[in-house]
């Protein structure tokens, strides 16, 4: 065998021996196929194929990936909703049976991301247009939870699974934005003002609950000080009255006379007009035919009170 053929065949065998050598990398299965037919899988590090005639058809990765959507979706009072999605989804397994359904379910991953981002507006659009504008932003959770039960079967078909569905962004059209704002501050005035009001209501009716309980004790307090008024004009009377029947009873047995009493009780009730007077004036007859007759007078009251009795 010459030289050049020696060399030509250390040549080929060094072409065979690293055409035969395949590295995969960590999170990665490679799928071999022969001659476009599904033949095996490689894990990840160094492995062998068969020069020429096996090939490696793909690079499946199994490590999680993540996408934004942007799309729009219609309620059913005819509002434009528009949302900001992120998906967070992975292959299922290493399991060569969900490896083979990922590499040759979808002819690449554009047409893999275009039937997935396709699936997931739908799901969000078909749960969206059964519901009204004002119920959206409150039903995050359930939108969510609407198109992972939705979707979970599908993407399971195709090899992949679904960890996450975060709904990033919910806007809605410029006017419906500000008739929402008009809304909730209206409803933020309503509230100020029924606030304001009770509180009105409450000062004033204690308030007039205060007024009520000074009048009524002014009212009980008066009530006794009339109370108490009478009861001491009575027993002053009580007094005058039993001191008049002692003075008279003494006068008689003196064997006085009744009318030098109502003398002693003239004479003191002109000292007590002298003495307390104030500002009023008292017209008095001092001669003796006015004491005379004022006397009589109270003589003849005495004896008719004495008839009557």
């Amino acid at each position: 065998m010459s030289y050049l053929e020696n060399f030509a065949f250390i040549a080929l065998a060094i072409l065979a021996l690293l055409g035969s050598v395949v590295t995969v990398a960590q999170g990665t299965i490679g799928v071999i196929t022969i001659f476009g037919k599904y033949r095996r899988i490689m894990s990840p590090g160094l492995n062998f194929k068969i020069p020429l005639i096996e090939s490696v058809h793909r690079r499946i990765s199994i490590q999680n990936r993540s996408i934004e959507l942007d799309f729009q979706a219609i309620t059913m009072d005819q509002a434009n909703v528009y949302f900001r999605t992120m998906l967070l989804f992975s292959v299922s397994d290493a399991n060569e049976e969900t490896i083979k359904s990922v590499a040759f379910k979808f002819f690449n991953d554009k047409d893999f991301m275009t039937a997935l981002t396709r699936t997931i507006e739908g799901s969000v659009r078909g749960f969206v247009a059964t519901k009204r504008q004002s119920e959206i932003l409150a039903l995050r959770s359930e939108i969510v939870e609407s198109v992972k039960v939705s979707i979970d079967h599908t993407l399971e078909a195709w090899g992949y699974n679904l960890h996450d569905l975060a709904l990033n962004d919910i806007t809605f059209d410029e006017v419906i934005t500000k008739s929402m704002a008009q809304v909730v501050a209206s409803s933020n005035l309503k509230a100020a003002a029924e606030n304001e009001g009770q509180a009105l209501l409450i000062t004033k009716t204690k308030a007039a609950e205060a007024d009520g309980n000074a009048i009524q004790i002014a009212a009980q307090a008066e009530k006794i000080a009339a109370q108490m008024r009478g009861e001491g004009i009575a027993l002053f009377r009580k007094e005058v009255a039993r001191g008049m029947s002692e003075a008279a009873n003494e006068m008689k047995t003196a064997n006085l006379d009744e009318s030098y009493l109502l003398f002693t009780m003239w004479t003191e009730a002109i000292k007590n007009f002298a003495q307390d007077g104030t500002g009023n004036v008292i017209f008095l007859d001092g001669s003796p035919e006015g004491m005379h007759r004022t006397l009589k007078q109270m003589m003849a009251t005495v004896n008719l009170d004495k008839q009557k009795s």
